[in-house]
């Protein structure tokens, strides 16, 4: 969940520069159809839009909608590509041919209370060209629409590397990386994941059964990841479109619906990397879910490898980052006017998570930072164990360069249309 920056371009401010939506990544320009230049083909207001999904939480989050719009990226010409991909999966699955007809994309907007823009996905209509009326959807998952989840991405890999972790045998598929989202919303993280590390292995936790269902429904999530209470696949058999869009990547995901806290209790578990997106409908982050003295944040000690484990959490403001002249703030205090408990859930997170028994000195310090998201009022709280400082004492400067250094490993490696360097480097403070 995120809030939009209120900036007004003056001459002070008309220096923030739109990001390109095109990167040279290993000799090809990959074109980034998730950047924020697009944000205004799906930001408009809700009657802009058509509704595809409404209907009424029971868990706090109001009136939960999705909404459709128009999206500019790819062009008629280029959907050829997406019918001769379907075409190659259908025969390499079924041993048979057939046809598919690309039908269009679209936006699809997440609301809650029909305000509050939970999240953003691009999906694809197509159909089957023997059968018209077999139109299904597929969220197209290298597009990440918000600025706050490449923020996520970027600086939760890019420290996981600099605690020494493997993460090109992870991306290949020759080692496991176990992952842990805490809330779903649309599910492109995990989807984004999935497809970009063949070695990711990610459970879900989503405790509204609601958000759960307009992803499979309206997101384009695909349906054949959401599991049991018993840890058992929801459906029995996977419908034949599924295993052609998903097969190789639904396997590995896993959508609980679940109290967050419960589940970390329950799971026995070791994660690499975790992701906590869990605001509800007012906005709130769940005291239970920074506690230092609940159950959640210690259990959570527990579950998170003790070399190299890495948290991190998507925060955000009640008002805008940047100073009153556009430029980043200088200090943490400066950084948090944001929400009034988010200081103290900085220091929770690194004090419980550092701190805890479970967590080894080997090689590396344990340590906590945030990074502010571009164009929106979001900050990305990072707290990881085992970083790689060489020996030294920890301090703003070197801990920087070093995540930025090894985010060029992760901008490589995973393919990504999008610089690190561009969510990393803005608003860095570390946490005391």
């Amino acid at each position: 969940m995120w809030r939009r920056l209120s900036l007004t371009i003056t001459s002070k401010t008309s220096n923030l520069r739109f990001f390109s939506t095109a990167i040279r990544r290993n000799g090809s320009l990959i074109e980034d159809e998730g950047d924020w230049f697009y944000s205004s083909e799906w930001w408009g207001t809700y009657s802009e839009g058509h509704t595809v999904f409404r209907s009424s939480s029971d868990k706090g989050n109001g009136i939960i909608s999705v909404v459709s719009h128009p999206c500019s990226k790819p062009e008629i010409v280029q959907w050829t590509s997406m019918e001769k991909w379907l075409q190659q999966r259908y025969a390499e699955i079924h041993s048979e041919n057939e046809q598919f007809t690309v039908l269009g994309y679209r936006w699809r907007v997440l609301r809650f209370n029909d305000f509050t823009r939970q999240t953003t996905a691009k999906i694809m209509a197509a159909c089957r060209k023997s059968d018209p009326l077999s139109v299904f959807i597929m969220q197209q998952p290298h597009i990440l629409a918000v600025p706050y989840l490449k923020s996520m991405v970027s600086v939760g890999l890019a420290t996981l590397a600099s605690c020494r972790y493997d993460l090109k045998n992870a991306v290949n598929g020759q080692k496991p990386m176990r992952v842990l989202c805490i809330g779903h919303g649309g599910g492109s993280l995990p989807l984004f994941l999935a497809s970009k590390i063949q070695g990711a292995i990610i459970d879900i936790v989503e405790i509204d059964p609601l958000v759960i269902l307009a992803s499979t429904q309206a997101m384009g999530f695909p349906a054949s990841t959401v599991m049991t209470s018993s840890g058992r696949r929801a459906l029995a058999h996977c419908e034949m479109i599924d295993e052609v869009m998903w097969k190789g990547t639904h396997e590995r995901l896993c959508l609980y619906e679940i109290d967050a806290e419960e589940f970390i209790v329950q799971t026995t578990n070791v994660y690499d990397l975790v992701f906590i997106d869990a605001y509800d409908g007012d906005d709130i982050f769940p005291h239970k879910l920074w506690d230092p003295s609940g159950p959640f944040l210690e259990t959570l000690g527990n579950r998170l490898h003790p070399e190299h484990g890495t948290v991190v959490v998507n925060l955000h403001a009640d008002s805008d980052i940047l100073d009153s002249d556009g430029s980043d703030p200088t200090s943490f205090q400066q950084l948090l006017p944001m929400g009034k408990y988010v200081s103290r859930v900085c220091k929770a997170y690194k004090k419980v998570l550092v701190g805890h028994k479970s967590c080894s000195r080997r090689g590396g310090v344990g340590l906590g930072f945030i990074a502010s998201v571009p164009w929106l009022c979001n900050t990305s709280l990072v707290v990881c164990r085992g970083f790689e400082v060489g020996g030294m004492i920890p301090e703003r400067d070197s801990v920087l360069n070093t995540v930025v250094s090894n985010s060029q490993e992760v901008e490589d490696d995973l393919n990504l249309p999008f610089s690190c360097f561009e969510y990393i480097n803005r608003g860095f403070v570390m946490v005391d």
